[in-house]
């Protein structure tokens, strides 16, 4: 899963790009001017208890097909919606290209990012609109581009800084943790650091058997940072645009087999909120909490609990630092059953504190003990049957239900 790690950063540079020249040319530090930026969050209030009335068994097997919400039709009326389609990292690149193009202090820098356009192409065709300044090619080195990064964020910057891998960014731990979301408190607020790290990831055979769900847990316990999993193509572009803009640090994780995902999204400027979840099926007798892939696990789980007679309520918690406990809250209090769905590893991960923080506020509106679904404490095997045996699969989630609504 790639990242976007922004780090505080409440000033900016003005910043001019010759095109003959491509220098850069910035003020001093005393000149920049201040740069707000706050967020609108919608919520809404806790729904009635209530419980399974009917469960009838009117389909033994798992429907993988079609990834539906609570109404079905909507799926179906997609095509007639005004906007564009995008692939997920076309929408990544969308929301990219506005703020550069928006904010002159935005910048790019990593592996292979520049002419070549990534290795995702996330980037591609940004260093010949932008130059090779504002799109600048690294060498393999990212612990040192990383502070590179960082230390012109002190200055103003926003840079946007790519690991050509999700699992390489541990290379760069020290400057992230250290630097990236430490900094702004151990200056006594002096140093605001807008940075963002992004960088493609995924399980097993996707990338040469490498687990990097496993720096979700990782970056978690840094101090300072802000942590979000984008899983359309919507809101990838509306987390990637709200992440540059955040003065807050920011890790974006995207998921490698989600980046051919497509979907309608608005032709108008829209931002997501960092610190909101999206309810993406209402329901009464089980509220599961995911994101990222597993979103689209459950979803197929759900269609065979919907014919089973269950009606769960799907929330794709999107932000993983902090979590949105209001939306949470609310969802328990009308359910009062919790399933956690993630491909993060399961000790130390993100469904081990999703736990700990729905337990300490909601444990009084429990009938029943929070089920977590995580990807096994091994390494992921490269072997394709075997890597399905560590990571969660949906006729895992239908059983979870069943034994939660039992």
């Amino acid at each position: 899963m790639a990242t976007v790690s922004q780090c505080f950063g409440a000033t900016s540079a003005a910043i001019s790009v010759s095109s003959n020249s491509r220098k850069l040319h910035l003020p001093s530090r005393r000149s920049l001017p201040g740069r707000k930026t706050s967020f609108f969050v919608v919520r809404s209030d806790s729904g009635a208890k209530s419980g399974p009335n009917s469960r009838a068994r009117r389909a033994d097997q798992l429907i993988t097909n079609a990834v539906a919400t609570k109404a079905d039709s909507a799926a179906a009326s997609t095509a007639s919606k005004p906007g564009h389609e995008l692939l997920l990292f076309e929408a990544l690149r969308e929301g990219l290209e506005e703020e550069m193009a928006r904010d002159p202090t935005v910048c790019v820098m990593g592996e292979d990012v520049g002419h070549y356009g990534g290795s995702y192409k996330v980037t591609k065709g940004l260093a010949d609109k932008y130059g090779d300044l504002r799109v600048l090619d690294t060498p393999i080195a990212e612990n040192s581009f990383t502070g590179m990064g960082i230390g012109a964020a002190m200055t103003g910057l926003r840079p946007i800084i790519e690991g050509m891998n999700m699992g390489f960014l541990l290379l760069a731990f020290n400057q992230i943790s250290n630097n990236c979301g430490m900094l702004h408190y151990t200056s006594g607020g002096q140093f605001k650091i807008p940075v963002v790290i992004r960088g493609p990831g995924g399980v097993g055979r996707q990338l040469g058997a490498e687990h990097s769900q496993r720096l979700e847990s990782y970056f978690q316990s840094i101090p300072g940072i802000q942590m979000v999993a984008c899983s359309t193509p919507y809101n990838a572009k509306g987390l990637m645009k709200a992440a540059i803009r955040s003065d807050n640090p920011v890790i974006l994780f995207e998921h490698v087999l989600l980046y051919n995902l497509k979907e309608r999204i608005p032709d108008e400027e829209y931002v997501c909120s960092l610190e909101e979840a999206e309810m993406v099926r209402p329901g009464e007798h089980v509220t599961i909490l995911t994101y990222s892939r597993m979103r689209y696990h459950v979803m197929q789980a759900a269609k065979t609990l919907v014919n089973k007679g269950y009606d769960p309520e799907v929330i794709d918690i999107r932000s993983l630092k902090p979590f949105d406990l209001h939306t949470i809250g609310n969802s328990v209090k009308k359910t009062h059953r919790v399933l956690i769905v993630e491909e993060c590893m399961r000790t130390g991960g993100i469904g081990a504190s999703l736990t700990a923080a729905i337990t300490e506020n909601f444990h009084d509106y429990l009938d029943a003990p929070i089920i977590c679904l995580s990807s096994q404490d091994v390494p992921t095997p490269y072997a394709a049957t075997l890597e399905e045996v560590t990571v969660v699969q949906p006729a895992q989630i239908v059983t979870a239900v069943e034994q939660l609504c039992q």
